[in-house]
């Protein structure tokens, strides 16, 4: 039986025209108004989600709302877990290479649009279904880029159906995507038994089969045409500036003092130090901790102007023309790197961090929507969707790039996959899932197994392991799992439905459960898909009791409607992810996203109501 506040256990089953009244405590209010405030910061989006929540959890413990014993309890909460664990497993499946190899020989097959649409859709459907939706998105985004550039075309007209096509198969089983976990776990506190791992494929294959289609055969073609010649990851590495050659004089400021200590003079004039020339001959990589000595020659890259200020302020000469040596080293590169949401770097300039300084890679350009930044970048905020151009040497790009929380939007042949160990992983992970769906071991047990098998094997190293879960998603969780047990157990959620039901009173439970449905999916296009989950979920539980109906399909609901959030690009991750790479405009996503979102709430209510009945 499900747990039920005292306030609620005299309320029985609703007569129209005879809505039972509860009355607002302090502690309702208090719980309302954090949640308000909560909703009013990440509309806002200038404070980060993790420390608006958890700053909302120490108020709710302050001011008494929520009780110091179940404090941080979202931390070890099932759910919280779970997704932490489901991101790792994700890592390890991509560092085996065996998907990346799949994806690249569908891709090499194709030439139409259509068809390639289709069928990386139809990829990234699949592999959301079983890794998270934003590592099945990052592990293609570089496939697809690299796609319209050998076919000449703009990634705009691919990027936003393929962050589509994850979410949707993200829908299809329980660790496709966190709102499925959170729904599950709710399920499972309320009435002793959680979703297991393949109870959502019924109705997530329904929606998910017909918004592939629809993003392939029509979506695509709903987006701007004015903007399908643009490629901003191209126009962006296209910029050029000089790449000029300066000797070191007896009385330049940087003789005696290692190269990298020259950085930050170098970011504040806009020019990047891209090597060093000793005796004819260059030094390797960017030789940042290489003494500067007189004589040397620098190699400089920027603008003529911004050379010839940083030339005077260093207190530098000419360099020699009778010098010559390659200017471009073989072991430097540029890359392209995409921002996401919770980025290091995200709300912060390369200065900021010290990029330069720390990791010897120079930030060259920015590219946001389409337009392209160049004077000034190292001190530009970086936003998520930006795409950076990043100069150093080869074997720092990686690191740097992870560092920054980025995601690498071509293959530079850096990650060494471990193809030969791609049947062990594999094997882990369909051994682990057969063992939670016979309910022979918890999920969370047999997916931290998995976990350690990659670890103990080389699939993913120690630090990778840290590295791969997103910190502010679990932050998220676990400071608002109280606030929502709280909201709970003092009746909040019961006061929450007994509204839905004074508002929508006189009309079917299938009217209830759409509306219920369409609620959860706007607020999801504006919030975090997990904290709109967090709150709805526990609603829906409250609503389907009061009607006397039975609570799944109103779970099911709120799974799919929290998943499906198409119109904005802050909704989901993914959305943000290619919004950079895409050159898209925030009202670009309704044009194919309105009419998906009419389409999964069409298509997915008939489908729950036939596999969960109201009555079951």
């Amino acid at each position: 039986a499900r747990r039920r506040h005292p306030a609620c256990a005299q309320i029985g089953r609703l007569i129209p025209g005879h809505i039972p009244v509860m009355p607002l405590s302090t502690e309702h209010f208090i719980l309302f108004g954090l949640l308000l405030g909560v909703f009013g910061f990440l509309l806002w989006g200038r404070v980060r989600y993790d420390l608006v929540a958890f700053a909302a959890l120490i108020l709710a413990l302050i001011l008494g709302a929520v009780p110091v014993d179940a404090a941080f309890s979202g931390f070890g909460h099932p759910a919280t877990v779970i997704i932490a664990l489901v991101l790792i497993v994700s890592r390890g499946l991509f560092n085996s290479g065996v998907v990346e190899a799949i994806a690249r020989v569908c891709v090499s097959r194709i030439k139409g649009i259509g068809t390639h649409i289709g069928l990386m859709s139809g990829v990234g459907g699949l592999l959301s279904a079983v890794m998270n939706n934003v590592a099945a998105l990052s592990l293609l985004m570089p496939v697809d880029i690299e796609a319209a550039r050998k076919g000449e075309r703009s990634p705009s007209l691919t990027l936003m159906p393929l962050s589509f096509a994850t979410i949707l198969g993200g829908m299809v089983t329980l660790i496709g995507t966190p709102p499925n976990i959170v729904v599950a776990t709710v399920r499972q506190e309320a009435l002793g038994d959680p979703f297991r791992m393949f109870d959502f494929a019924p109705v997530g294959i329904v929606v998910a089969v017909v918004g592939v289609l629809f993003v392939a055969l029509i979506g695509w073609r709903l987006l701007p045409s004015g903007r399908q010649k643009e490629n901003p990851a191209v126009a962006l590495a296209d910029m050029a500036g000089y790449v000029f050659e300066t000797s070191v004089t007896e009385n330049s400021k940087l003789v005696g003092a290692p190269l990298y200590e020259a950085f930050p003079l170098a970011e504040e004039h806009d020019v990047v130090i891209t090597g060093l020339v000793r005796n004819h001959v260059r030094l390797p990589g960017s030789a940042r901790r290489e003494t500067v000595r007189e004589g040397d020659i620098l190699v400089l890259e920027g603008a003529a102007e911004s050379i010839e200020q940083f030339v005077g302020a260093a207190r530098l000469g000419s360099g020699d023309p009778d010098k010559q040596v390659e200017l471009l080293g073989e072991s430097m590169a540029i890359a392209e790197a995409v921002v996401p949401v919770g980025a290091r770097i995200a709300g912060r300039s390369a200065t900021d961090i010290r990029l330069a300084y720390r990791h010897g890679v120079m930030l060259l350009g920015i590219s946001r929507r389409g337009r392209s930044f160049r004077e000034r970048v190292r001190k530009l905020q970086i936003l998520p969707g930006d795409i950076l151009l990043l100069y150093g040497a080869q074997d720092r790009l990686e690191h740097a790039i992870q560092w920054l929380g980025c995601l690498a939007l071509a293959n530079r042949g850096l990650t060494v996959l471990q193809r030969q160990k791609a049947g062990l992983a594999i094997g882990a992970f369909v051994l682990a899932i057969l063992a939670a769906s016979f309910g022979w071991v918890y999920l969370s047990v047999a997916l931290g197994a998995v976990v350690v098998v990659y670890v103990v094997f080389g699939l993913v190293k120690p630090t990778e392991v840290y590295e791969s879960v997103e910190w502010p998603v679990i932050v998220l969780l676990g400071s608002l799992i109280p606030i929502g047990s709280a909201l709970e157990s003092s009746g909040g959620t019961a006061l929450i439905a007994q509204w839905i039901l004074s508002a929508t009173e006189g009309l079917a439970p299938v009217m209830v459960l759409a509306i219920l449905m369409i609620v959860t999916m706007c607020l999801s296009d504006v919030l975090n898909n997990v904290a709109t989950a967090l709150i709805a979920a526990p609603i829906g539980l409250e609503v389907a009791e009061r009607l006397s109906l039975n609570p799944d399909p109103f779970l099911m609901a709120v799974a799919v409607a929290a998943s499906c959030a198409f119109l904005t690009p802050i909704g989901h991750k993914n959305n943000t992810i290619v919004m950079g790479p895409g050159g898209y405009r925030f009202g670009d996503y309704w044009r194919m996203g309105l009419p998906l979102e009419i389409l999964v709430v069409a298509v997915s209510l008939p489908a729950i109501l036939y596999f969960w009945p109201l009555s079951g």
